[in-house]
């Protein structure tokens, strides 16, 4: 048999306040300010033999607006694209890019020589390269076949 609390009208006011918040909160994340919203840039992360790169997509964004750190073996860019526009400017008829912070984090393996990070920025797109130690690249090894 289960069993379930009752609650009275008093109980579910005193919620009230608490549900009524998550639902602004989400009115004004869908809604509100473009500056407020939050959002993700694109990131592509390829592996190669001799390091992993990283591309991001930060179109509109200055470089002073961006800051990559590379801190216990995790590579974080963060930065925040700004929304521009003059007050008396009037005609926007539709506003679709997000603009305000962000943060991306990725966790580093063990095989990537922290000393090796170059990072570069240009018309939108930075570009991490982290390269990877002497010991953890692919290598052949010839094995000799005694034909007896």
């Amino acid at each position: 048999m289960t069993l379930t609390k009752y609650r009275n009208l008093w109980d579910e006011l005193e919620d009230f306040p608490r549900s009524m918040k998550l639902f602004e909160d989400t009115v004004n994340r869908a809604f509100g300010d473009v500056a407020l919203r939050p959002w993700t840039p694109a990131v592509d992360v390829v592996e190669t033999e001799n390091e992993l790169a990283f591309t991001v997509d930060l179109p509109g964004m200055k470089q002073e607006d961006i800051d990559v750190n590379l801190e216990n073996g995790t590579l974080t860019i963060k930065g925040q694209r700004r929304f521009e526009h003059e007050e008396n400017k009037k005609g926007y008829h539709r506003i679709e890019r997000s603009y305000g912070a962000f943060s991306r984090a990725f966790a580093l393996p063990d095989t990537i020589d922290t000393e090796k990070l170059d990072a570069s920025y240009k018309d939108g797109v930075l570009t991490i390269k982290a390269g990877k130690r002497e010991a953890a690249k692919p290598r052949s090894v010839k094995v000799a076949v005694n034909n007896n």
